[in-house]
C-alpha cells in the first residue's frame, strides 16, 4: 500500500491562479460575447526579443548537425550563460561571483519551491505577508507549516507588510531559521531601500538565519537608489540565496529559464552544529533531480546580454512600466488608493469601501469584465487589497481604465 504525503491534503483544493481561471471560465460560458480583460496573472504579452529568437534559431540549426549537436548538458547550466550572468548582472554592481555559484533553472518558481529539499523539515519559516503563494505552499508540502488555523499556518511566522507600515517588513519577535524576502515585491509592487535591506542582512548574520531572496523583478527597478541584488549588501553572501528569472524581463514565461545564486561561503548546520556548505548540497540535489535547461533555451537567454538583446529587453520593460503608470494614474483618478507600479509591474490597491478581496474580484469580473487577483490569495494581510499587473497590451490596459472609470 502506497501511503501519500498527507501534507498535500492540507493545501487548498487548487492553486490561487487555478481558482481564478475556473471563475473566469465560468464567466465566459455565461457571457460568451463579452471581452474579458485579464490584468490578473503575471504573464507577459510582448513577444520574445528578436536577438533571443535569432540565437535560438541558430542553436536549433546547431542541433541539426552531427558536428555541433549536443546531448545532455551540465545540470548546473552551460558555462557560457553563467559567465554572461556574472559579467552583466553582478560584476557591473561590484559583486564578485564564480560560475560554480550560478545554477541555471527552468524558472524561479521551480527553485523557490524546491530549495527546501536541502533544509530540514523542522526549520522555523518566516514569510513576509502578503507574498507569492509558492513560498507558503511548498513549505506546507514539506511539513514545515504545521496546521491551518483560521487563515494562518501555525508554524509559519507571518511578517505583515501593509499600508500601515509602508510595506516595510519589521524584524520578527519570534526566532526563525529561514526567511523569504521578495523585492521588488510580488504582489505589492513595493521595494526596500539599501538601508532597509541591510537591516535584514545584519539580522540574519547575527542570528544564523538563511534568507531566500526572490529578485525576479529586479530589472523593473527604475529608482537608482534601490538595490537590485541582496549581494549589494556587505555580508549577504554568508546568509542569502538569490533567485532570478528571464520570464518577465525577456518574455520567457513560455520558454522557462532563470537562475539561482548559491554562494560557496554560505553554510547551513547539522543538528550537532557542524557547518555544511549549501552550495554543495544544492549541487547534489540538482544532479539527482534535474537534468538541466535545454541548450537552445540557454543560448536564447545568453542573447539577452548582447547589446541588441539588452536594448530589446529594455524596450519591453519600458512598455510594461508605461502600462503601470497608465494604470496607476487611472486608478488614482477613480479615487482608489494605489501602491507599487513605480519599480515593479504590479499595482496593489485597497479595495473600495473595505470590500473583501474575493467579493471585489467577482464584482469586477461581472460588472466590468476585468480580471485581477484577490489580495487574500497572497496571505492574511492581503485581505482588503487587490493586485493588477501591467503585463497586458497597451490597448487592453487603456480600455480597462475606461471601464473602471465608468464602473467606479
Amino acid at each position: 500500500m502506497a501511503l501519500v504525503n498527507e501534507n498535500f491534503l492540507k493545501l487548498p483544493d487548487s492553486y490561487l491562479f487555478s481558482t481564478i481561471a475556473k471563475k473566469v471560465n465560468a464567466f465566459n460560458v455565461t457571457h460568451p460575447k463579452t471581452k474579458v480583460i485579464n490584468l490578473g496573472i503575471g504573464d507577459v504579452t510582448r513577444p520574445l526579443p528578436k536577438a533571443v529568437c535569432e540565437a535560438m534559431h541558430k542553436a536549433v540549426d546547431e542541433m541539426s548537425k552531427a558536428e555541433t549537436f549536443r546531448g545532455y548538458g551540465p545540470e548546473q547550466g552551460y558555462p557560457f550563460l553563467a559567465e554572461a550572468i556574472i559579467k552583466h548582472d553582478y560584476a557591473t554592481r561590484g559583486i564578485s561571483l564564480e560560475p560554480g555559484e550560478v545554477f541555471i533553472n527552468d524558472g524561479a518558481k521551480s527553485d523557490t519551491g524546491n530549495i527546501g529539499d536541502i533544509l530540514r523539515h523542522d526549520n522555523c519559516v518566516g514569510i513576509t505577508d502578503p507574498v507569492y503563494p509558492v513560498y507558503t505552499d511548498s513549505n506546507v508540502m514539506a511539513a514545515r507549516a504545521g496546521s491551518y488555523e483560521g487563515n494562518k499556518w501555525s508554524n509559519i511566522v507571518y511578517i505583515p507588510c501593509t499600508a500601515e507600515n509602508n510595506f516595510i517588513p519589521e524584524l520578527p519577535s519570534r526566532k526563525i531559521d529561514m526567511l523569504y524576502l521578495c523585492f521588488p515585491n510580488n504582489p505589492t509592487g513595493t521595494t526596500l531601500t539599501k538601508n532597509e535591506l541591510k537591516m535584514w542582512v545584519n539580522y540574519a548574520l547575527a542570528n544564523d538565519i538563511l534568507i531566500l531572496y526572490d529578485a525576479a523583478y529586479e530589472r523593473f527597478i527604475q529608482d537608482p537608489d534601490i538595490p537590485h541584488s541582496i549581494y549589494e549588501i556587505k555580508g549577504a553572501g554568508k546568509v542569502a540565496i538569490e533567485f532570478r528569472s528571464f520570464s518577465k524581463t525577456a518574455g520567457f514565461t513560455g520558454i522557462r529559464c532563470g537562475y539561482t545564486i548559491v554562494p560557496k561561503e554560505l553554510n547551513g548546520f547539522t543538528l550537532a552544529g557542524e557547518k555544511v556548505q549549501l552550495n554543495r548540497l544544492w549541487n547534489r540535489r540538482q544532479c539527482t533531480k534535474f537534468n538541466g535547461v535545454n541548450y537552445i533555451t540557454q543560448r536564447g537567454a545568453e542573447a539577452v546580454y548582447t547589446p541588441e538583446g539588452a536594448a530589446q529587453v529594455k524596450e519591453n520593460i519600458d512598455y510594461y512600466m508605461t502600462n503601470a503608470q497608465i494604470l496607476k494614474k487611472g486608478l488614482t483618478a477613480c479615487g482608489i488608493q494605489v501602491f507599487g507600479g513605480d519599480n515593479a509591474p504590479y499595482l496593489w490597491i485597497k479595495t473600495p469601501n473595505k470590500t473583501k478581496s474575493w467579493k471585489f474580484f467577482d464584482q469586477l469580473l461581472y460588472d466590468a469584465a476585468i480580471v485581477g487577483t484577490p489580495g487574500a490569495g497572497f496571505g492574511p494581510s492581503g485581505e482588503g487589497y487587490f493586485r493588477f499587473t501591467a503585463f497586458g497590451n497597451r490597448e487592453n490596459t487603456e480600455e480597462a481604465i475606461e471601464r473602471l472609470k465608468k464602473w467606479l
